[in-house]
């Protein structure tokens, strides 16, 4: 039986993943008027940052799908929770930090005419593409579990 519950936990990872890379895509297409090529189809569905954070929602609806099955002072429910806290802090805080300052490097760079190349830019998340993504993997978690 705990084989069948780490697959819907797994799937539930997997699957807020996969909606939130979505509805980054779905809002940059939006935004693009559909006109993307496939390369940055592709770019913008694995790109981290953005709305709505797939971090959180990956984690949340892990976290919800085990908190669901065992209750939230089970081993495992736990343990998940304590990952999702520790892996949004670093996507609102350290990983927005430095997408920030990667930002300023580049315009330095530029600034200046240095001969350097510009440095890969990660983007963190800011609180309401952390909040949405939370509210998406919640849903998404909930749904699994009962799935289960």
């Amino acid at each position: 039986m705990e084989n069948i519950e780490g697959l819907g936990g797994l799937l539930a990872f997997i699957i807020g993943w996969f909606v939130a890379q979505a509805g980054k895509l779905v809002g940059d297409l939006i935004k693009s008027k559909g006109h993307m090529s496939g390369r940055e189809v592709f770019d913008c569905f694995f790109k981290s940052g953005g709305m709505p954070s797939g971090h959180t929602a990956s984690f949340t609806g892990l976290t919800t799908f085990f908190v669901a099955q065992n209750g939230i002072f089970a081993p495992i429910s736990v343990l998940a929770l304590c990952m999702t806290i520790i892996v949004v802090y670093d996507a609102v805080n350290v990983r927005y930090a430095v997408g920030e300052q990667g930002k300023v490097i580049n315009l330095m760079i530029m600034d200046r005419n240095y001969k350097k190349k510009q440095v890969k830019v990660v983007e963190g998340h800011t609180v309401p593409q952390v909040i949405v993504g939370a509210i998406l993997g919640f849903a998404i978690g909930f749904v699994m579990s009962l799935c289960f």
